[in-house]
């Protein structure tokens, strides 16, 4: 017997996740399910994290864990319990599958088949943010060399025991050079390693585009956290709806699987949620853990009963559908379809065992650091760079003077255009003409910035690694 660990979640994460088990114990599977609660009630009663250490000791016992959506209360610094999860649990990789249904639902994309694998743990959803001054808010975007092997290893494996012929990379590694360009450079060097497939790269703003458009031209997309957030969702919707698809969370050690949907609270209660989603979330599952006929049974059912036009009301239509159906009366029509197979529609379920995906095992890499310069950023209220320029240049420590003031990125001191727009949150750099710095000059530096009474809010020290630049020039500079 295998012990599942389920959630059911809030909005209409209760009544999906009935529709779900119903299906799922029709099959007679030798499964067991362990109900824990978490969510919007948990927030609620003052637990902040949403979830109890009784929940996550279940979760980690059973290693897979089947969850209908949560609702995050807005305001009063709730973390998200969905990102929360995928870090604490290490799981890593998100997979998406968005197909369409053509021509029982209705797509502008009826050749569209596309598998989005989405990086899950880090980036901007790494939640670190500070309020710096009074007009500056910031967020860190943290990308990481082991982060991006793991991810664009798993997706090219993926796309080898899932017999597919192409892996895309999209990231925006023409601005961001350091965390994309970091991404890209990993894409490359792994590409390297399967001649087999196909692999190519695009800027994420004309790739999103062209992914609406014309989805059917890509097959694996592997991207970072929060580019893959929203173009999962866009590729969904384009499918038909994004109540059709289900994802997988992927680590080594414990596995998550969801609708990719949210709680829907404007529905909840009604009974007319469409419970695809998590249906075929749960089919990911099921063939993840070895019960491939149980999933082939499940999946062969859905669309034969999508083919049959008994459609929820989020995907009915006049043209399509033959009878609206609830949620309840979904899984019914699911299960009175065992044991038949789709006309039209293919079964990506194969029922027997998956090809094994391999994890990738990092490496450490040394590199010779060499500090040359500190960034000296500074709440500072005066809107003139020039003035300010002027005073900080008198302040330096041992071979470290100012070189560049930026404001938002952009150069804004020596040479500053009067059409540039300042805040009052300031970068200052401090270099040491490319040699190498004692970091008690650091400490001498910040102290000589306090005596000359700048407000010093935070730095960030600049370093070479192996000779080569470890930080972003400013723009213009």
């Amino acid at each position: 017997m295998k012990r599942i660990t389920i959630a059911k979640g809030d909005g209409i994460g209760p009544e999906i996740m009935d529709a779900t088990l119903k299906v799922l114990k029709a099959t007679k599977a030798d499964l067991a399910f362990d109900e824990v609660e978490i969510g919007e009630k948990v927030y609620l009663s003052g637990n902040t994290s949403g979830i109890s250490n009784d929940a996550w000791d279940a979760i980690r016992r059973n290693k897979i864990f089947l969850k209908a959506p949560i609702t995050t209360p807005q305001g009063g610094g709730y973390k998200s319990l969905n990102v929360t999860t995928r870090k604490t649990l290490n799981l890593f990789a998100n997979v998406r599958p968005c197909r369409s249904f053509a021509p029982f639902i209705d797509t502008k994309h009826p050749e569209m088949d596309v598998v989005i694998i989405r990086e899950n743990e880090e980036d901007l959803y790494a939640g670190i943010e500070h309020r710096q001054t009074d007009e500056v808010e910031q967020c860190l975007k943290l990308i990481t060399r082991p982060g991006c092997e793991k991810i664009i290893k798993y997706a090219f494996e993926y796309a080898v025991a899932n017999n597919r012929k192409r892996v895309t990379c999209f990231s925006k590694d023409n601005i961001m050079k350091q965390t994309d360009g970091l991404f890209r450079r990993v894409f490359n060097e792994i590409r390297a390693e399967y001649p087999q497939i196909e692999s190519d790269h695009h800027i994420i703003d004309i790739a999103s585009a062209k992914l609406a458009n014309r989805p059917q031209d890509f097959d694996v997309i592997v991207t970072a956290n929060l580019y893959g957030d929203i173009i999962s969702d866009i590729a969904a919707e384009i499918s038909g709806s994004v109540g059709l698809c289900g994802s997988s969370n992927i680590g080594e050690k414990c596995q998550m699987f969801e609708a990719i949907h949210g709680s829907a609270p404007d529905i909840a209660g009604k009974g007319i949620a469409n419970p695809t989603g998590l249906l075929m979330a749960a089919v990911h599952m099921l063939n993840h853990i070895g019960f491939n006929q149980e999933a082939k049974t499940i999946e062969a059912a859905i669309l034969k009963t999508i083919e049959d036009g008994l459609h929820t009301s989020d995907i009915y239509s006049e043209a399509h559908s033959k009878k609206k159906l609830t949620t309840s009366e979904f899984a019914d029509a699911v299960i009175s379809n065992f044991g038949q197979l789709p006309q039209q529609l293919s079964i990506t379920s194969t029922g027997e065992e998956n090809k094994p995906i391999s994890f990738h095992q990092y490496k450490v890499k040394e590199h010779k650091k060499e500090l040359v310069g500190v960034d000296v950023f500074l709440h500072h209220k005066d809107r003139d760079p020039n003035i300010l320029g002027e005073a900080l240049s008198k302040v330096k420590a041992g071979d470290l003077k100012l070189i560049m003031i930026t404001n938002r990125g952009v150069k804004v001191w020596p040479n500053a255009h009067e059409e540039t727009f300042s805040t009052d949150h300031w970068r200052c750099r401090f270099y040491a003409d490319g040699n190498t710095v004692e970091k008690h000059l650091v400490i001498e530096l910040l102290q000589n910035c306090l005596d000359a009474h700048f407000d010093v809010i935070k730095t960030e020290n600049l370093y070479t690694f192996d000779g080569k630049r470890g930080f972003s020039l400013g723009q213009g500079q």
